[in-house]
Protein backbone atom coordinates (compact mmCIF):
# COMPACT_ATOMS: atom_id res chain seq x y z
CA UNK A 1 0.00 0.00 0.00
CA UNK A 2 0.76 3.73 -0.57
CA UNK A 3 1.87 6.47 2.03
CA UNK A 4 -0.67 9.53 1.06
CA UNK A 5 -0.20 12.80 1.44
CA UNK A 6 -3.92 14.37 1.07
CA UNK A 7 -3.79 18.58 1.26
CA UNK A 8 -7.35 19.83 2.10
CA UNK A 9 -7.96 16.75 4.15
CA UNK A 10 -9.72 18.02 6.21
CA UNK A 11 -12.71 19.74 3.91
CA UNK A 12 -15.22 18.31 2.01
CA UNK A 13 -13.96 16.42 -0.74
CA UNK A 14 -10.64 15.46 0.79
CA UNK A 15 -11.95 14.03 3.90
CA UNK A 16 -13.80 12.47 2.57
CA UNK A 17 -11.36 10.87 0.13
CA UNK A 18 -9.08 10.42 3.04
CA UNK A 19 -11.71 7.77 4.70
CA UNK A 20 -11.70 5.86 1.39
CA UNK A 21 -8.02 5.72 1.33
CA UNK A 22 -7.60 4.48 4.68
CA UNK A 23 -10.62 2.26 3.83
CA UNK A 24 -8.93 0.58 1.07
CA UNK A 25 -5.26 -0.15 3.05
CA UNK A 26 -3.54 3.23 2.36
CA UNK A 27 -1.75 5.55 5.13
CA UNK A 28 -2.60 8.62 4.80
CA UNK A 29 -1.29 12.70 6.02
CA UNK A 30 -3.54 15.22 6.00
CA UNK A 31 -2.41 18.41 5.23
CA UNK A 32 -4.87 21.40 5.83
CA UNK A 33 -4.87 25.20 7.02
CA UNK A 34 -7.60 24.44 8.71
CA UNK A 35 -9.12 28.01 7.00
CA UNK A 36 -12.44 26.12 5.73
CA UNK A 37 -11.59 22.82 6.40
CA UNK A 38 -12.75 21.19 9.82
CA UNK A 39 -10.38 19.28 12.44
CA UNK A 40 -13.37 17.07 13.20
CA UNK A 41 -13.55 15.97 9.62
CA UNK A 42 -10.54 14.47 9.27
CA UNK A 43 -11.25 10.61 9.86
CA UNK A 44 -9.48 8.71 12.58
CA UNK A 45 -6.39 6.56 11.64
CA UNK A 46 -5.12 10.46 9.21
CA UNK A 47 -2.06 12.15 10.68
CA UNK A 48 -3.19 15.95 11.02
CA UNK A 49 -0.67 18.42 9.86
CA UNK A 50 -1.71 22.14 10.24
CA UNK A 51 -0.22 24.13 7.73
CA UNK A 52 -0.26 24.68 3.55
CA UNK A 53 0.97 23.39 1.00
CA UNK A 54 1.99 27.15 -0.35
CA UNK A 55 5.31 27.07 1.88
CA UNK A 56 7.14 24.73 -0.20
CA UNK A 57 10.58 24.20 2.10
CA UNK A 58 7.97 23.17 4.97
CA UNK A 59 6.14 20.86 2.20
CA UNK A 60 9.77 19.30 1.25
CA UNK A 61 10.68 18.60 5.14
CA UNK A 62 7.34 17.04 5.58
CA UNK A 63 7.24 15.10 2.56
CA UNK A 64 10.56 13.86 3.91
CA UNK A 65 10.02 13.04 7.42
CA UNK A 66 6.66 11.93 6.81
CA UNK A 67 7.97 8.96 4.05
CA UNK A 68 5.70 10.27 1.81
CA UNK A 69 5.23 8.11 -1.22
CA UNK A 70 2.12 10.61 -3.47
CA UNK A 71 0.11 13.00 -3.24
CA UNK A 72 -3.72 13.46 -3.96
CA UNK A 73 -4.06 17.31 -4.14
CA UNK A 74 -7.78 18.69 -3.35
CA UNK A 75 -6.73 21.73 -1.44
CA UNK A 76 -7.11 25.44 -3.69
CA UNK A 77 -9.19 28.43 -3.29
CA UNK A 78 -12.44 27.67 -5.11
CA UNK A 79 -15.18 30.27 -5.07
CA UNK A 80 -15.77 31.82 -8.32
CA UNK A 81 -17.00 35.04 -7.41
CA UNK A 82 -14.14 35.42 -4.43
CA UNK A 83 -11.60 34.12 -7.82
CA UNK A 84 -13.10 37.05 -9.99
CA UNK A 85 -12.70 40.16 -7.33
CA UNK A 86 -9.37 38.62 -5.46
CA UNK A 87 -7.49 37.16 -8.85
CA UNK A 88 -4.12 37.98 -6.48
CA UNK A 89 -4.85 35.38 -3.70
CA UNK A 90 -6.07 32.85 -6.52
CA UNK A 91 -3.19 32.59 -8.85
CA UNK A 92 -0.97 33.23 -5.49
CA UNK A 93 -2.46 29.94 -4.45
CA UNK A 94 -3.61 27.73 -6.78
CA UNK A 95 -0.87 28.34 -9.36
CA UNK A 96 2.34 29.77 -7.69
CA UNK A 97 1.44 27.52 -4.59
CA UNK A 98 0.80 24.76 -6.88
CA UNK A 99 4.20 25.09 -8.27
CA UNK A 100 5.71 25.07 -5.01
CA UNK A 101 4.09 21.84 -4.14
CA UNK A 102 5.27 20.37 -7.23
CA UNK A 103 9.16 21.46 -6.41
CA UNK A 104 8.45 20.07 -2.83
CA UNK A 105 7.61 16.73 -4.28
CA UNK A 106 10.45 16.98 -6.55
CA UNK A 107 13.51 17.61 -3.59
CA UNK A 108 11.68 15.13 -1.44
CA UNK A 109 11.69 12.06 -4.35
CA UNK A 110 7.96 12.26 -4.69
CA UNK A 111 6.99 11.01 -8.30
CA UNK A 112 3.18 10.35 -8.37
CA UNK A 113 0.00 13.08 -8.34
CA UNK A 114 -3.60 12.73 -8.15
CA UNK A 115 -5.16 16.39 -8.67
CA UNK A 116 -8.75 16.89 -7.91
CA UNK A 117 -9.37 19.48 -10.54
CA UNK A 118 -12.64 21.14 -11.65
CA UNK A 119 -14.50 20.72 -15.49
CA UNK A 120 -14.11 24.83 -15.10
CA UNK A 121 -11.20 24.50 -17.44
CA UNK A 122 -13.46 24.47 -20.17
CA UNK A 123 -15.40 27.58 -19.55
CA UNK A 124 -18.82 28.24 -21.61
CA UNK A 125 -18.43 24.65 -23.97
CA UNK A 126 -19.07 24.47 -27.55
CA UNK A 127 -21.26 20.94 -27.03
CA UNK A 128 -22.25 18.79 -24.40
CA UNK A 129 -21.64 16.21 -23.26
CA UNK A 130 -18.07 17.76 -23.06
CA UNK A 131 -15.21 15.40 -24.20
CA UNK A 132 -11.46 15.96 -22.92
CA UNK A 133 -10.10 17.19 -25.76
CA UNK A 134 -12.73 20.49 -25.80
CA UNK A 135 -10.58 23.85 -25.64
CA UNK A 136 -9.60 25.14 -22.18
CA UNK A 137 -11.37 28.56 -22.22
CA UNK A 138 -11.84 29.47 -18.71
CA UNK A 139 -14.33 32.73 -18.22
CA UNK A 140 -12.65 33.03 -14.16
CA UNK A 141 -9.46 33.24 -12.54
CA UNK A 142 -10.99 29.92 -10.39
CA UNK A 143 -10.88 27.78 -13.88
CA UNK A 144 -7.55 29.81 -14.90
CA UNK A 145 -6.06 28.58 -12.01
CA UNK A 146 -6.87 24.90 -12.38
CA UNK A 147 -5.83 25.22 -16.32
CA UNK A 148 -2.59 26.84 -15.10
CA UNK A 149 -1.73 24.32 -12.65
CA UNK A 150 -2.82 21.04 -15.09
CA UNK A 151 -0.37 22.35 -17.47
CA UNK A 152 2.37 22.64 -14.89
CA UNK A 153 1.47 19.04 -13.50
CA UNK A 154 1.85 17.83 -16.95
CA UNK A 155 5.31 19.60 -17.92
CA UNK A 156 6.86 18.56 -15.30
CA UNK A 157 5.46 15.16 -16.00
CA UNK A 158 7.52 15.18 -19.20
CA UNK A 159 10.29 16.96 -18.04
CA UNK A 160 11.53 15.19 -14.48
CA UNK A 161 8.92 11.74 -14.86
CA UNK A 162 5.83 13.09 -12.67
CA UNK A 163 3.37 10.38 -13.39
CA UNK A 164 -0.26 12.63 -12.36
CA UNK A 165 -3.83 12.02 -13.03
CA UNK A 166 -6.06 15.16 -12.89
CA UNK A 167 -9.65 14.49 -12.88
CA UNK A 168 -12.19 17.12 -13.85
CA UNK A 169 -16.04 17.30 -12.86
CA UNK A 170 -18.78 20.19 -12.43
CA UNK A 171 -20.77 19.27 -9.19
CA UNK A 172 -20.08 16.96 -5.66
CA UNK A 173 -22.54 16.36 -3.66
CA UNK A 174 -23.92 13.98 -1.10
CA UNK A 175 -22.68 12.50 2.20
CA UNK A 176 -21.42 9.49 3.98
CA UNK A 177 -22.37 8.95 7.14
CA UNK A 178 -19.72 10.48 8.99
CA UNK A 179 -18.74 13.43 6.39
CA UNK A 180 -20.83 15.58 4.91
CA UNK A 181 -20.76 18.80 3.77
CA UNK A 182 -20.19 22.16 5.57
CA UNK A 183 -19.12 25.06 4.09
CA UNK A 184 -19.27 29.20 5.31
CA UNK A 185 -19.94 30.82 3.20
CA UNK A 186 -22.28 28.09 1.04
CA UNK A 187 -22.35 28.36 -2.49
CA UNK A 188 -23.37 25.00 -3.98
CA UNK A 189 -26.99 24.45 -4.76
CA UNK A 190 -27.81 21.37 -3.00
CA UNK A 191 -26.92 22.16 0.27
CA UNK A 192 -28.56 25.49 -0.29
CA UNK A 193 -31.84 24.04 -1.51
CA UNK A 194 -31.79 21.48 1.46
CA UNK A 195 -31.27 24.75 3.77
CA UNK A 196 -34.44 26.21 2.56
CA UNK A 197 -36.54 22.93 3.00
CA UNK A 198 -34.86 22.72 6.67
CA UNK A 199 -36.74 26.50 7.42
CA UNK A 200 -33.58 28.77 6.12
CA UNK A 201 -33.52 31.29 3.63
CA UNK A 202 -35.62 31.13 0.76
CA UNK A 203 -33.51 30.06 -2.72
CA UNK A 204 -33.11 31.83 -5.99
CA UNK A 205 -33.98 30.33 -8.94
CA UNK A 206 -31.05 31.80 -11.64
CA UNK A 207 -33.49 31.80 -14.75
CA UNK A 208 -36.34 29.74 -15.59
CA UNK A 209 -36.14 30.49 -19.75
CA UNK A 210 -33.52 28.81 -21.08
CA UNK A 211 -33.69 26.12 -24.06
CA UNK A 212 -33.59 22.99 -21.53
CA UNK A 213 -36.74 20.71 -21.01
CA UNK A 214 -38.21 22.53 -17.72
CA UNK A 215 -36.40 26.33 -18.58
CA UNK A 216 -33.47 25.78 -16.12
CA UNK A 217 -30.11 24.86 -16.37
CA UNK A 218 -28.66 21.39 -16.17
CA UNK A 219 -25.87 20.50 -14.60
CA UNK A 220 -23.60 17.54 -13.97
CA UNK A 221 -23.05 15.97 -10.41
CA UNK A 222 -21.35 13.13 -8.81
CA UNK A 223 -21.42 11.93 -5.34
CA UNK A 224 -18.53 12.16 -3.03
CA UNK A 225 -17.80 9.08 -2.56
CA UNK A 226 -18.11 8.42 -6.15
CA UNK A 227 -15.28 10.80 -6.64
CA UNK A 228 -12.98 9.42 -3.72
CA UNK A 229 -13.12 6.45 -5.85
CA UNK A 230 -12.04 7.95 -8.66
CA UNK A 231 -9.14 9.34 -6.52
CA UNK A 232 -8.11 5.92 -5.73
CA UNK A 233 -8.32 4.57 -9.15
CA UNK A 234 -6.07 7.27 -9.90
CA UNK A 235 -3.53 6.80 -7.31
CA UNK A 236 -3.09 3.38 -8.87
CA UNK A 237 -2.25 4.67 -12.34
CA UNK A 238 0.23 6.74 -11.04
CA UNK A 239 2.56 3.54 -10.21
CA UNK A 240 5.95 3.88 -11.19
CA UNK A 241 5.14 0.50 -13.23
CA UNK A 242 1.88 1.70 -14.26
CA UNK A 243 1.79 2.30 -18.49
CA UNK A 244 -1.08 4.68 -17.99
CA UNK A 245 0.55 7.47 -16.93
CA UNK A 246 3.63 7.39 -18.64
CA UNK A 247 2.13 10.54 -20.36
CA UNK A 248 0.17 12.98 -17.55
CA UNK A 249 -3.08 11.71 -17.71
CA UNK A 250 -6.51 14.01 -17.78
CA UNK A 251 -10.38 12.09 -17.20
CA UNK A 252 -13.43 14.11 -16.90
CA UNK A 253 -15.60 12.70 -14.19
CA UNK A 254 -19.37 12.59 -14.79
CA UNK A 255 -22.90 10.39 -14.40
CA UNK A 256 -23.65 10.92 -17.55
CA UNK A 257 -27.07 13.32 -18.32
CA UNK A 258 -27.01 15.85 -15.35
CA UNK A 259 -30.04 17.18 -13.41
CA UNK A 260 -31.96 20.56 -13.75
CA UNK A 261 -32.48 22.35 -11.27
CA UNK A 262 -36.06 22.08 -10.66
CA UNK A 263 -35.21 18.39 -10.79
CA UNK A 264 -32.74 18.58 -8.17
CA UNK A 265 -35.63 21.06 -5.88
CA UNK A 266 -38.05 17.85 -7.10
CA UNK A 267 -35.55 15.27 -5.48
CA UNK A 268 -35.16 17.65 -2.55
CA UNK A 269 -39.25 17.95 -1.92
CA UNK A 270 -39.19 13.92 -2.39
CA UNK A 271 -36.46 13.27 0.05
CA UNK A 272 -37.23 15.68 2.71
CA UNK A 273 -41.26 15.66 2.41
CA UNK A 274 -41.15 19.58 2.29
CA UNK A 275 -42.08 21.98 0.00
CA UNK A 276 -38.77 23.97 -0.70
CA UNK A 277 -39.11 27.90 -0.77
CA UNK A 278 -38.14 29.47 -3.80
CA UNK A 279 -37.84 33.00 -6.12
CA UNK A 280 -37.23 33.07 -9.93
CA UNK A 281 -34.83 35.65 -10.61
CA UNK A 282 -32.63 36.92 -13.49
CA UNK A 283 -30.09 34.61 -15.24
CA UNK A 284 -26.80 35.17 -14.14
CA UNK A 285 -24.09 36.16 -16.36
CA UNK A 286 -22.10 33.14 -18.19
CA UNK A 287 -24.39 30.64 -17.44
CA UNK A 288 -24.39 28.17 -20.61
CA UNK A 289 -28.24 25.99 -20.55
CA UNK A 290 -26.30 22.90 -19.75
CA UNK A 291 -22.85 21.73 -18.52
CA UNK A 292 -22.00 18.06 -18.52
CA UNK A 293 -18.73 16.11 -18.80
CA UNK A 294 -18.08 12.87 -21.02
CA UNK A 295 -16.93 10.04 -18.91
CA UNK A 296 -16.19 7.49 -21.14
CA UNK A 297 -12.20 7.93 -20.59
CA UNK A 298 -12.67 7.69 -16.95
CA UNK A 299 -14.18 4.17 -17.35
CA UNK A 300 -12.37 3.06 -20.24
CA UNK A 301 -8.98 4.05 -18.33
CA UNK A 302 -9.40 3.91 -14.61
CA UNK A 303 -12.56 1.51 -14.86
CA UNK A 304 -14.46 3.94 -12.87
CA UNK A 305 -18.56 3.84 -13.20
CA UNK A 306 -20.42 5.92 -10.50
CA UNK A 307 -22.30 3.51 -8.11
CA UNK A 308 -24.37 6.45 -6.57
CA UNK A 309 -25.68 8.80 -9.98
CA UNK A 310 -29.26 9.13 -8.88
CA UNK A 311 -30.32 12.24 -7.77
CA UNK A 312 -32.28 10.99 -5.27
CA UNK A 313 -29.04 8.98 -3.71
CA UNK A 314 -27.02 12.36 -3.69
CA UNK A 315 -29.65 14.57 -2.08
CA UNK A 316 -30.75 11.72 0.11
CA UNK A 317 -27.35 11.17 1.71
CA UNK A 318 -27.09 14.53 2.08
CA UNK A 319 -30.31 15.27 3.82
CA UNK A 320 -29.28 12.33 6.17
CA UNK A 321 -25.69 14.12 6.93
CA UNK A 322 -27.69 17.34 7.90
CA UNK A 323 -30.34 15.86 10.39
CA UNK A 324 -27.67 14.07 11.95
CA UNK A 325 -25.42 17.51 12.07
CA UNK A 326 -27.60 20.12 12.35
CA UNK A 327 -24.84 22.17 13.59
CA UNK A 328 -22.44 20.62 10.95
CA UNK A 329 -18.96 20.11 12.77
CA UNK A 330 -19.96 22.93 15.11
CA UNK A 331 -16.45 24.48 14.54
Amino acid sequence: MTRVLITGGAGYVGSVSASAFIEAGHDVVVLDDLTTGHRAAVPAGAVLHQGTYVDGDALARLLETEQIEAILHCAARSLVGESIREPARYFGENVAGGVALLDAARAAGVERVVFSSTAAVYGVPESTPIPEEAPLRPINPYGETKRAFESALAWYGRAYGMRSVSLRYFNVAGATEALGEDHQPETHLIPNVLRAADGGPELTVFGDDYPTPDGTCIRDYIHVSDLAQAHLLALAATAPDDSRTGEPLVCNLGNGGGFSVREVLSAAEAVTGRTVPFTVGGRRAGDPPVLVARSSRAAQILGWQPAQPSLEEMVGSAWDWRRAHPGGYGE
